[in-house]
């Protein structure tokens, strides 16, 4: 089994910035992949960024230049850097890992723009 706990959202200003933080515990030899997905009310869970184990990162085009996904292997934690927020980045944020058969999944954290 996998545990997902996810920190540091909150409400921010628009043009803000946070981090989050997804700690990762349990079976982490199954976790090929890790990354964060958002989903805002009314709307489909949507993928922010994802990172391998190898390093390789991508993004969606909306966070492209504003948010920087990364891990520490020794604290087997990964991060969402989150810069020049924008009130359309208001959404539940979840952590994501990925094995070969299966995606485990964070209790999601609150992150709210606005002035």
């Amino acid at each position: 089994q996998v545990e997902l706990v996810e920190s540091g959202g909150g409400l921010v200003q628009p043009g803000g910035s946070l981090r989050l933080s997804c700690a990762v515990s349990g079976s982490i030899f199954r976790i090929n992949a890790m990354g964060w997905y958002r989903q805002a009310p009314g709307k489909e869970r949507e993928l922010v960024a994802d990172i391998t184990s190898g390093g390789s990162t991508k993004y969606a085009e909306s966070v492209k230049g504003r948010f920087t996904i990364s891990k520490d292997n020794a604290k087997i934690t990964v991060y969402l850097q989150m810069n020049s927020l924008k009130p359309e980045d208001t959404a539940v944020y979840y952590c994501n890992g990925r094995s070969a058969s299966y995606d485990y999944w964070g209790q999601g954290t609150q992150v709210t723009v606005s002035s």
